[in-house]
């Protein structure tokens, strides 16, 4: 489990591909902090560490990226040089800052545009059919492992919906979201509590 918290942004350093896909990603984590098999957040996919190494401060750790992660997350993501999201899993007795968040991405989103607004910039995001019914205003979305708040949904005519959200700029200078602009592809993965209300409604139907 995560919070959508994201703790620091890391890079790609090499990905090659074995059985799965394994990438090492740099990191300013400290090593002797990076638990093998521990559960880290990658732009909100939870992926396991196979490896690590490096200083505190200048680290790398390594995951294998399957092939249905790699067909559910948006395409290209991961390649050298991509910078990611990073969050390492909730512990007991953490603080539940965002929202709670599993790491599994259920679909790509597409950014329609992105505003100044104030400080801040306003973003709409376009959402596919299959994950507009669990979107709803002042509901909560993980967008590339970032947890949000979701300020006005309209729907679409083809079932699907645009999202808007406020990205302060504290955000924008804390993750990648800052450096995305128009016709970028997000991972996003739906409020947990919505997927099940969803599944209860239809089984009432």
């Amino acid at each position: 489990m995560f919070t959508g918290i994201v703790t620091a942004i890391g890079q790609i350093r090499e990905a090659r591909q074995t059985g799965d896909l394994r990438a090492v990603i740099t990191c300013p984590f400290d090593p002797a902090g990076i638990a093998m098999g521990a559960s880290i957040s990658c732009s909100g996919v939870c992926l396991t560490v196979v490896d690590k190494g490096g200083v505190a401060g200048d680290a790398w750790f390594a995951v294998d990226i399957s092939a249905e992660s790699v067909s559910r997350t948006v395409p290209g993501r991961w390649t050298q040089g991509t910078s990611l999201n990073l969050e390492p899993a909730l512990k007991l007795g953490d603080e539940l800052g965002g929202h709670i968040v599993t790491g599994h991405v259920d679909g790509v989103g597409t950014i329609v545009s992105v505003t100044p607004e104030g400080d801040s910039k306003r973003f709409v995001i376009a959402a596919p059919k299959e994950l507009a019914p669990y979107l709803a205003p002042k509901g909560s979305i993980t967008v590339d492992g970032v947890s949000l708040t979701v300020n006005d949904v309209t729907d679409q005519a083809d079932g699907s919906c645009h999202f808007t959200l406020n990205i302060i700029p504290h955000t924008s200078e804390v993750t990648t979201i800052g450096a995305f602009k128009a016709g970028d592809s997000v991972n996003l993965e739906i409020d947990v509590l919505a997927r099940y209300l969803q599944r209860m409604q239809s089984l009432r139907n």
